[in-house]
């Protein structure tokens, strides 16, 4: 089994949804990059990324922080 690990960015932050609602929102962690590469250093080879600003505005807003993970 393959395990992916996601990580939801908010304004450049790494978040978590409760219910899916955008005001029920807990913060993880600030760096995005150290989250994605603490991730790696755990062993995961892929990585699921998503831009609820992008989501909620219907256009990419997290283009420079994707780009610093990739």
């Amino acid at each position: 089994m393959n395990i992916i690990p996601a990580i939801d960015l908010i304004n450049g932050a790494c978040v978590r949804l409760t219910g899916g609602d955008f005001a029920r929102q807990t913060t993880y962690a600030a760096d995005p990059l150290a989250q994605a590469q603490y991730f790696e250093q755990l062993g995961a080879t892929h990585l699921h990324l998503v831009d609820l600003d992008g989501a909620r505005a219907r256009e990419p807003r997290q283009l420079p922080v994707l780009e610093r993970i990739a």
